[in-house]
């Protein structure tokens, strides 16, 4: 519980800081496509610190600048109950239209407020590092009244914008060194993404999730984000870590994925059930994250050109319906995209296409190219663009600076 007094004392701080701030923030590609959806919340979700509240920021500035704001991660609402929502209806003039709230997921109740702001015809912004949090709210008690938009840090394209590069083999190099968080594109200190890493294992997910044996699960989130790219199973996380049960390993990292610290790649099968036992790979969420917390002195950066394309496949994805999968027969090839229930893009990512590794690169995107029935597939390079014709399939070579600076995986 909030006292009133307390509560309209952070309302006034926080409305106070002036939108003028906003001028010279980095536009991100959702602010600038950005138009209000007439009737329905808007919810924002992504990582700690990738960008959320600048965001909110500008689209205020923009669109609603007579709005009300309020950050649930100011210090002083760290008792804040579902109840004070209704001294906070209180404090907020009357006329007020607009309502933006930021991490609003650490207040248990939230969305019965919110229904009621929307009920009253109120146009409401959300913001939220906890994926699932949010979706099992928004599913429960606002089902078709919210549209989910999700934000990654910056991507390759708005990283050389916001370091004033052009795009070249040279800038995607520096892209995956740095990775895309604003704060540390800025400062270049290691100890930003580090202090990040740990702040989303120990307050996102070991405090709001009662873990205990925190040192297990930091543990485990260096082994995968030293490992990205690799197949991994629950069961073997558990015997490298000695936990009890394949369940604990599948716990925490369901808890990593839904702070958007990881994300979980299937291998490919028509069975639903075959997809659920067969291993999967682990992408983080920032190349950057991979380079400062990495265990390994190399950071394989051939590993971390397919996490940037990872990132790049799952950012053109959207919310929308498309899939992706790694796909494992006789050979392996790094991602086949799904549209409407059919393959419609096979990808390699490799930095560097030589004699040595032709045949085992190619070979895994044809066997995925006659599997799936397609002519054409994808090699992403760091800087290499060719043509390749071989047992009747066409292999094109794209650096993933060109790649990641057009609109889409088909442009070159």
């Amino acid at each position: 519980m909030v006292l009133k007094q307390v509560l309209a004392q952070v309302l006034d701080d926080q409305q106070s800081m002036p939108l003028r701030r906003y001028e010279d923030a980095m536009p991100r590609s959702f602010s600038s496509e950005f138009k209000p959806a007439l009737s329905h919340i808007e919810v924002v979700s992504g990582v700690r610190r990738c960008g959320k509240s600048t965001l909110m920021g500008m689209i205020r500035k923009a669109h609603y600048p007579d709005s009300i704001y309020i950050n649930f991660e100011d210090s002083r609402l760290f008792d804040f109950e579902a109840g004070d929502f209704q001294k906070l209806d209180e404090i907020v003039p009357k006329q007020t239209q607009t309502w933006f709230f930021d991490e609003i997921q650490n207040i248990t109740g939230w969305e019965l407020f919110v229904r009621q702001l929307h009920d009253r015809g109120c146009k409401i912004f959300i913001t939220g590092s906890n994926a699932s949090l949010l979706s099992t709210e928004l599913g429960t008690r606002l089902t078709g009244r919210y549209i989910r938009h999700d934000l990654y840090p910056f991507s390759y394209s708005e990283f050389i914008s916001f370091a004033g590069l052009n795009p070249s083999a040279d800038s995607f190099d520096a892209y995956l060194e740095t990775g895309g968080f604003p704060e540390f594109i800025t400062q270049k200190d290691p100890a930003v993404l580090q202090n990040l890493f740990k702040d989303i294992l120990l307050r996102d997910i070991a405090i709001r999730h009662g873990i205990r044996n925190t040192q297990v699960l930091m543990e485990m989130a260096l082994f995968l984000i030293t490992n990205t790219g690799k197949e991994t199973t629950y069961n073997s996380l558990k015997k490298q870590f000695g936990m009890g049960a394949a369940n604990t390993a599948s716990d925490y990292l369901h808890r990593m994925e839904e702070s958007w610290l990881f994300s979980q790649l299937q291998r490919f099968s028509w069975s639903a059930k075959t997809r659920t036992a067969n291993p999967r790979k682990i992408y983080a969420i920032d190349t950057g994250l991979i380079r400062a917390n990495s265990l390994s002195f190399s950071a394989d950066r051939a590993r971390r050109l397919e996490n940037a394309v990872y990132l790049h496949l799952r950012r053109a994805a959207g919310a929308g319906p498309t899939q992706i999968y790694y796909f494992r027969e006789k050979q392996e090839c790094d991602f086949v995209v799904f549209e409407k229930g059919s393959c419609t893009s096979v990808i390699q990512a490799c930095e560097e296409l030589t004699p040595d590794n032709l045949k085992r690169e190619t070979g895994g995107l044809i066997e995925a190219l006659n599997y799936f029935g397609l002519q054409e597939g994808l090699i992403i390079t760091r800087n290499q663009a060719d043509t390749l014709s071989t047992e009747g399939k066409t292999i094109r070579l794209i650096p993933a600076y060109r790649l990641m600076h057009d609109t889409s995986p088909d442009q070159g």
